[in-house]
């Protein structure tokens, strides 16, 4: 916030310096004026997208004390090898049980560190989890590109990185590997906001044997990019899954800002093709349009959501 109003106010004073210094000054010197407001443009500009993308990753935040939950950094190798937040519940440190897993998939352009730091994950799940809400969870936020301006929509791109292959495959093979996690399917869970809200609808729908559920915030209903074999328009387009395919039984839930156009009409059309056996539900917030502010509203509501259709922590 304090970076943002210095950005803003770099700008303003810049236009205020042009508008009184103009006349004041000969070529030079407007060439200079000039120069310095588009150099200040570009700046608040960058901030703006920073802020959103995360092009320029800062720390995550300090996990919480002993006592407290965990937010580890990992490496996971495979088809890709890329960095991987884990979260840890306070519950982890005592005793020998296995807890039930949520993949929490990012944005394009983004990386994980916008759920931590810009949605401050850490401190919903603590509150979610010690208002008893939702149940102790180890939540994963893996990176889904090895190119950060690489798009891969959370698939198997021909000739290119095979991330759906990364997430659903080697993201859990290292976790049941590492951590006190339940391996069963029925303790297996999705969520993404934006880019990654299609990668947790089309991810459930194309392997309902490894996953329950999946919570998409702002999603669209097609990925948006060619995969290479034509499948953006089939079977990894989870509207023609939802039309073509038999629906497996599994539990979605789907939200959406009403001025968000994109993501809030692929959302209802999403939601009006599914029946059961696959279950659906929506939210939708009055305004906010495709932002963080938005995300930070679904947050909890969709962790809550996704606990209660997941396996409970085993003993």
């Amino acid at each position: 916030m304090i970076t943002n109003l210095l950005t803003l106010s770099v700008v303003l004073l810049t236009a205020v310096l042009l508008a009184v210094s103009w006349n004041r000054f000969r070529i030079i010197g407007r060439s200079l004026l000039v120069l310095a407001a588009v150099v200040s443009v570009a700046a608040a500009t960058f901030v703006q997208v920073n802020r959103v993308t995360q092009l320029v990753a800062a720390p995550p935040e300090p996990s919480s004390p002993r006592s407290g939950s965990q937010l580890l950094t990992v490496t996971v190798p495979g088809r890709l090898t890329l960095p991987m937040y884990v979260y840890l519940p306070a519950a982890y440190r005592t005793g020998e049980g296995r807890f039930p897993v949520i993949e929490a998939l990012h944005g394009f352009v983004g990386t994980p560190q916008f759920w931590i730091r810009s949605l401050h994950v850490q401190s919903t799940l603590d509150r979610e989890i010690a208002a008893g809400r939702m149940a102790p969870t180890v939540v994963l936020f893996p990176t889904q590109t090895p190119q950060r301006l690489l798009d891969t929509e959370c698939t198997d791109l021909r000739g290119g990185p095979q991330a759906e292959t990364y997430l659903t495959v080697d993201v859990p093979a290292f976790a049941r590997a590492h951590f006190r996690v339940r391996g069963d399917r029925e303790s297996w869970g999705l969520t993404g906001y934006s880019a990654g809200g299609f990668c947790a609808t089309n991810l459930l729908l194309r392997h309902p044997d490894r996953y329950a559920a999946a919570a998409g915030m702002s999603g669209y209903a097609s990925p948006g990019i060619a995969v290479g074999d034509g499948s953006e328009k089939t079977t990894n387009n989870p509207g023609w899954r939802l039309r073509h395919l038999p629906q497996p039984s599994v539990a979605l839930w789907l939200g959406w800002a009403d001025d968000d156009a994109a993501p809030a009409r692929d959302s209802r059309l999403l939601a009006s093709e599914c029946h059961s056996p696959l279950a659906v539900t929506t939210a939708e917030v009055a305004f906010g349009g495709h932002s963080g502010a938005v995300w930070r509203q679904m947050e909890p509501p969709a962790f809550d959501w996704l606990s209660a259709h997941l396996a409970r922590p085993s003993s």
